[in-house]
């Protein structure tokens, strides 16, 4: 009995999971309307349009400060996690989900070619199999966030533009 065909090559079906679920949480803020991504459904900050700003974040403090050793004002970044999920007013699902594309085609741009055994030495010592892991444990939290979030704001329209 052989290797189950996504195991043989660990790296690519990370990289389609990192992908999938980067592409769910873009797709999160799909035909929701300024008023509804920035809707506060919970004590804390997290909106919908918050969550895609965060895993911005996410992206480029991984493989951008920690990988490559960047500062976070280099970056363009929050100082801290928490301050990522804030809405300035500039922001829309437009210019949120552009700077999202954008970091992660960075992210792309900066793994490639490095094996997961690869230690990242930016900020931290680490292997590259752990930013990985790390930054596709932060991308599944937030799209299940994400997902109860839209779920929501979609069960609070009026019936007939209840659309997907």
């Amino acid at each position: 009995m052989g290797q189950p065909p996504w195991t043989r090559d660990l790296r690519v079906r990370l990289d389609e999971l990192l992908d999938q679920h980067r592409w769910s949480a873009h797709d999160s803020l799909k035909g929701m309307s300024e008023d509804e991504a920035r809707a506060s459904l919970v004590p804390s900050r997290t909106t919908l349009l918050g969550l895609v700003k965060h895993l911005t974040y996410v992206e480029r403090f991984y493989f951008g400060h920690v990988l490559t050793g960047r500062s976070l004002k280099e970056l363009g970044v929050a100082a801290t996690p928490g301050r990522s999920f804030i809405l300035r007013p500039g922001d829309s699902v437009e210019s949120v989900q552009a700077a999202h594309r954008t970091a992660c085609e960075e992210s792309r741009a900066a793994v490639r070619g490095l094996g997961l055994e690869h230690v990242v030495s930016g900020r931290k010592v680490r292997s590259m199999w752990a930013l990985y892991v790390q930054v596709l444990r932060e991308l599944a939290q937030h799209c299940g966030h994400a997902d109860i979030l839209r779920e929501q704001l979609l069960a609070a329209r009026p019936r007939r533009a209840r659309t997907p």
